[in-house]
């Protein structure tokens, strides 16, 4: 039924091995919401439901003396980067440029309305102007997160929600127009415990699309900068095991751009499911987790050459761990790993496997214990029926620098030798220089 590519499942078994043979291993619960800001992902707005930190309007409240803010906060996150298409792909030389701008507001409805107890409510605003980068390249896959489907110039309602908690947190439900890789497959989220030192803070800040949404899934999912509307039902009956269950506006499988409209429930439909496990391990309690889905699509899918499929289904596999403390105990300096697989049956989507890898060294400069530095690959296996070529590698390393508060600068070098969109292209070398300000 489900294909997998040779060799992934023996790397997998080596990744999750190595960090926890012969050490003792104790299950800790996972955190829905982490507040870490240090090693940020390299885009908020993809990988964090309310991405805004809320300081521009505490300065603005302190400069006017105002000290309750009725549980209402206001934010958001500003993400430039230009990118230089060195050699390769499919138009050598080229110089792109990329901007997303989101408002944040993030409502604690029990703090505002002293009743409703639980519940938060969020609301966000994108306003996305960007060029094909991507396509330049000839990637498939993406190595720049920022641009996606078009039309690249667009303004959107991004979020609105109301997120409600039962039976002291065990159960959640979040309903309206959200992002769905938030809540699935998101491999950055970081596993946090009670201790705030052995937080592994973002993951990565790698700047592909993978890290934010499995290329398996790429056509189907609803995610930045398309989001949907519809459930996500989250159940964490004991500390260390988690299931999830999502209900969306399947649309965007049949070309609509659900980012830019309302709901429309018109028989395409997508269902996602999600269960895993968080833990530490070893002398200094290293955290780590693990997680697998299924997913499925409904309605009638369309591809080239008239190919068409009555839906599809796949399955996918990601997990992180924590492999070293640098100052054990007293901050978040070290490294970290993760891993990510994927596989569907469809006849349309462009990418039929995937499996993707990196390491990532959080704070190891003197007195720049916010900087990150990273290295990733990412392999997909391309669906035969939409391109000829037979699979995409890619690999991209970045060193993500911690400027002043919360902005961040992040230039990354990305080779592609094998850009998926034709056998024709060579190899591609690319640069990025991306500023990040986090309000």
């Amino acid at each position: 039924m489900f294909g997998i590519p040779g060799g992934s499942r023996l790397i997998l078994i080596v990744f999750l091995g190595s960090p926890i043979y012969g050490a003792e291993l104790t299950l800790v619960a996972p955190s829905p919401t982490p507040q870490s800001t240090q090693g940020i992902s390299s885009n908020p707005a993809a990988a964090n439901a309310s991405p805004g930190t809320g300081e521009l309007q505490k300065l603005i409240l302190d400069m006017t003396g105002i000290h309750d803010d009725h549980g209402v906060r206001v934010g958001g996150v500003w993400l430039g980067n230009s990118n230089w298409l060195m050699s390769g792909g499919a138009e050598p030389g080229n110089v792109s440029w990329n901007s997303a701008f989101i408002t944040d507001l993030l409502v604690d409805l029990e703090k505002l309305t002293g009743w409703w107890k639980g519940a938060d409510l969020g609301i966000q605003f994108l306003q996305f102007n960007g060029q094909n980068t991507n396509g330049a390249a000839g990637s498939v896959q993406g190595y720049n997160s920022l641009p996606g489907h078009r039309p690249l110039d667009r303004t959107e309602l991004y979020q609105l929600w109301v997120f409600q908690r039962f039976l002291d947190d065990k159960v959640s439900v979040r309903v309206g127009k959200s992002l769905p890789n938030v809540d699935f497959g998101n491999v950055l989220e970081p596993v946090a415990i009670t201790q705030t030192e052995l937080i592994i803070p973002a993951v990565s800040g790698l700047l592909y699309t993978p890290v934010f949404v499995n290329p398996s899934m790429l056509g189907v999912i609803p995610g930045y900068y398309n989001s949907a509307c519809g459930v996500t039902l989250g159940f964490y009956p004991v500390d260390w095991w988690f299931l999830k269950y999502g209900f969306f506006d399947g649309s965007l499988a049949a070309g609509i751009q659900t980012g830019l409209t309302g709901p429309h429930f018109n028989g395409y439909y997508f269902n996602i499911w999600e269960t895993g496990l968080t833990w530490r391990v070893g002398p200094n309690k290293q955290p780590g987790k693990i997680a697998v889905g299924y997913w499925d699509q409904t309605g009638q899918l369309n591809g080239p050459n008239g190919i068409s499929e009555n839906g599809t289904s796949g399955i996918y596999l990601y997990g992180s761990q924590r492999l070293w403390y640098q100052h054990p105990g007293k901050d978040t300096s070290g490294i970290s790993g993760f891993f990510q697989f994927g596989v569907n049956q469809s006849n349309t989507l462009p990418v039929n496997q995937y499996f993707g890898t990196g390491l990532t060294a959080f704070g190891l400069v003197p007195g720049r214990l916010k900087d990150s530095t990273g290295i990733g690959m990412s392999w997909a296996w391309l669906n035969p029926n939409v391109t000829n070529r037979s699979s995409e590698l890619m690999f991209q390393t970045y060193y993500q620098a911690n400027i002043w508060q919360s902005v961040y600068l992040e230039p990354a070098i990305s080779y592609i030798p094998t850009p998926g969109a034709s056998s024709s292209l060579g190899g591609a070398w690319a640069s990025t220089l991306q500023m990040t300000i986090l309000f």
